[in-house]
């Protein structure tokens, strides 16, 4: 019970998270960075390229995963270059959103980083 509270608390913050950087206004290098860790996680993509006027995203997305070792340097992966299309970035993200416990303790470290960096800015 408790642990499916925990959870349920983690995706709503992670919601708001999301409602909250994706308002109009300045968008900052710390909410684009977000935004990327969120799209990297839910497609398995690198090089995201956000590009918030035109709505579109551009990524490669990892062919075979079996090819990928985290522990060597990866030059020639096999990707598949894709140019996607949102017409709400907050609904977007919220889709890519999984109810996993992997990635609800990927999105619990990104709310973390998130609320660290606000009170170290707070500070200055």
């Amino acid at each position: 019970m408790e642990n499916s509270r925990l959870k349920s608390r983690i995706l709503m913050e992670i919601e708001k998270q999301i409602e909250q950087s994706s308002a109009k206004g300045k968008m900052t290098r710390r909410f684009q960075n977000f935004h990327s860790a969120i799209i990297k996680k839910y497609y398995n993509a690198t090089d995201v390229k956000i590009d918030y006027h035109r709505h579109r995203v551009k990524m490669n997305l990892m062919v075979d995963d079996a090819l990928y070792d985290p522990k060597t340097v990866n030059i020639n992966l096999p990707v598949l270059p894709t140019n996607m299309f949102f017409k709400n970035l907050s609904d977007f993200l919220k889709s890519c959103l999984e109810r996993d416990d992997r990635s609800i303790a990927f999105y619990a470290k990104l709310i973390k980083d998130l609320t660290s960096f606000n009170k170290v800015e707070l500070v200055y």
